[in-house]
C-alpha cells in the first residue's frame, strides 16, 4: 500500500511539476503584441459587463452562462445523456444569442456607431455653440415648467449624435427658433401636434407630433403610461435626451440611456439638461448639491 501510495503521489508531483514548466514556458514566451491581445480582451469583456449589468440582457447572460457551467459539469461527471442534449443546443446556441440579444445588439451599434459624430460635433462648434444650447435649455425649461403647473402632457426629445430621421419622418416639419411660447402652442392639448414628441436638432424645434418607439422592459413601474414608455423607449435605442411631462401629475421627468430620472424642479432640471447637452463637468457638480431628484431605473 505503500509504495502503491508512494508511487501515485510521484506520478502526481510529476504532472504538477509538468504543469508547472508548461506555465513558465507560456509566461516565458509572452510578448508585446500578447499584453496587447490580452489588454484589448479585457477592455471589451468590462465594457460588456457594464452594459448589460443594468439591462435585461443581464438575466439572459446569467443563464447561459449557468448552460456553460452545466455543460462542463456534465462532461467531468460523463452524464451523456445530458451532454448529447446541451451540445444540440449549443450547436445553434450563436442564432439563438443574436435573436435573443437584438435589441441590446442593435443599441450597442447604434451608440458605437455614433460615438465617431462627436469629433464632427466638437468641430461644428460655430454651429451648435454652448450659447445657443443654453439658449434652447432655457426656453424648453420655462414650457416645461408651464406644463408642469397646469398638467399638460409633453415629450420633447433633445437629438444628439445619433440621428432621429425615422423618427422624424412620421411627424410635420417645423423647423423653428425654440422659443417658450411656440413650445407650449405645440402641446396646447387642441393642437394637432400635442399628442406626439417633438424633436429639437441643432438648437432648432424641428419636428412635432413624431412618433416614438415604445420600451418593452417589463421591469417599468406600472405607474408609468404610454408617454413615458416612449420617451424610454427613445433613450434606450439613441443617446438623444427625453423630457416627459405627465399629463396626470405634472411631475417632470428625464429618460436618458434607458433611465428614467423624476421629480425635477426648474433649477434641476436646467442644471441636469446643462450637463447632459454641454457636457460641462461644472453643471454634474451642480446638479449633484440640488439632491431633490430620485432615480428610478426602468
Amino acid at each position: 500500500m505503500r509504495i502503491l501510495l508512494s508511487a501515485i503521489s510521484g506520478e502526481t508531483s510529476a504532472a504538477l511539476r509538468e504543469n508547472f514548466d508548461k506555465i513558465l514556458r507560456t509566461i516565458q514566451n509572452i510578448e508585446l503584441t500578447d499584453y496587447i491581445d490580452i489588454a484589448c480582451v479585457s477592455i471589451l469583456l468590462y465594457y460588456l459587463v457594464k452594459f448589460i449589468r443594468d439591462r435585461r440582457a443581464g438575466k439572459l447572460a446569467i443563464g447561459v452562462v449557468l448552460l456553460f457551467v452545466i455543460q462542463l459539469i456534465s462532461n467531468v461527471m460523463d452524464m451523456y445523456l445530458l451532454q448529447y442534449i446541451l451540445q444540440n443546443i449549443f450547436q445553434i446556441g450563436f442564432i439563438t444569442l443574436v435573436i435573443l440579444f437584438q435589441p441590446e445588439i442593435r443599441s450597442v451599434l447604434e451608440k458605437f456607431g455614433a460615438q465617431p459624430l462627436r469629433f464632427k460635433s466638437i468641430a461644428s462648434d460655430q454651429k451648435n455653440s454652448t450659447q445657443n444650447t443654453l439658449k434652447t435649455i432655457d426656453e424648453v425649461v420655462s414650457a416645461v415648467m408651464d406644463f408642469s403647473e397646469s398638467k399638460t402632457g409633453a415629450l420633447i426629445v433633445f437629438e444628439r449624435t445619433t440621428k432621429l430621421g425615422d423618427m422624424i419622418l412620421t411627424g410635420t416639419i417645423i423647423d423653428a427658433q425654440p422659443v417658450a411660447f411656440l413650445i407650449k402652442n405645440i402641446f396646447f392639448n387642441k393642437a394637432p401636434l400635442h399628442d406626439g414628441a417633438l424633436i429639437i436638432r441643432d438648437n432648432r424645434l424641428h419636428a412635432g407630433g413624431c412618433l416614438l418607439p415604445l420600451s418593452n422592459n417589463p421591469d417599468i413601474i406600472k405607474d408609468l403610461g404610454t408617454r413615458h414608455r416612449a420617451g424610454i423607449g427613445m433613450s434606450e435605442n439613441s443617446d438623444a435626451v427625453v423630457v416627459i411631462v405627465s399629463e396626470e401629475t405634472g411631475v417632470v421627468s428625464v429618460a436618458v440611456e434607458g433611465k428614467l430620472t423624476r421629480n425635477f424642479t426648474k433649477d434641476s432640471l436646467y442644471a441636469y439638461l446643462r450637463q447632459q447637452l454641454t457636457a460641462d463637468a461644472s453643471d454634474k457638480h451642480k446638479f449633484d448639491l440640488l439632491g431633490k431628484v430620485r432615480k428610478k431605473n426602468s
